[in-house]
């Protein structure tokens, strides 16, 4: 598996809700079980109390990229590791009879987790590929978008650590409202500059 796949566990988490709208996806063992997407064999272990459970580590999850988005590195990392000693998991070598053109095994490196529970499982896949990406890319490449209300969580894999909003779609909204802005400002200047350059009205009762 590539680190992408397993980081992207904890943003699938952590987007399935919108604070700031009120909004929460996360109501049903189906929705639970969507997350795993591939992994149909850890989705089946989910039931009713896995629901609860996915709540609460996606708001510590939330967490992690909130402190990184404060730009606080050293709360970022503790909040991992406290989920990362919750949640561990084992590296082991697999080829998931995957062949090469030589007919030989793919080796590759895979995560494999011992859950008690649906959630345990994913946790601990979510928390890892997390770790993995902060290690190699740096704590500043964990943002929550800029594009208000939105807020949804997302993974910087730009060349020059600019991306700022979650989609493309709220990169536009962002742009039209920053252009809007803009205009409403440059047309208030020219109103009061118009104001300003109208001569005095002399007193006719005088």
């Amino acid at each position: 598996m590539e680190l992408a796949y397993y980081s992207d566990y904890a943003v699938r988490l952590v987007n399935t809700e919108e604070p700031v709208r009120a909004k929460d996806a996360l109501t049903s063992v189906e929705a639970v079980r969507e997350l795993f997407g591939a992994n149909q064999q850890a989705a089946r272990r989910t039931t009713e109390a896995d629901v609860t459970r996915f709540r609460a580590v996606r708001a510590r999850l939330r967490a992690v990229f909130e402190a990184a988005d404060g730009g606080d590195e050293t709360l970022a990392v503790d909040l991992l590791n406290s989920l990362l000693l919750e949640f561990p998991v084992s590296p082991q070598i697999s080829g998931h009879d995957v062949r090469d053109e030589d007919g030989r095994p793919d080796w590759h490196m895979h995560l494999a987790d011992h859950p008690s529970n649906a959630t345990a499982g994913y946790a601990a896949i979510a928390a890892m590929g997390l770790a993995f990406h902060l290690t190699e890319h740096g704590v500043d490449r964990l943002g929550l978008c800029e594009a208000s209300p939105c807020r949804n969580a997302y993974l910087d894999t730009s060349t020059n650590r600019s991306r700022r909003y979650c989609s493309d779609r709220c990169a536009t909204r962002a742009n039209v409202a920053a252009y809007r802005a803009r205009k409403r400002e440059e047309a208030e200047r020219t109103g009061r500059s118009a104001e300003a350059a109208q001569p005095a009205t002399a007193d006719t009762d005088r």
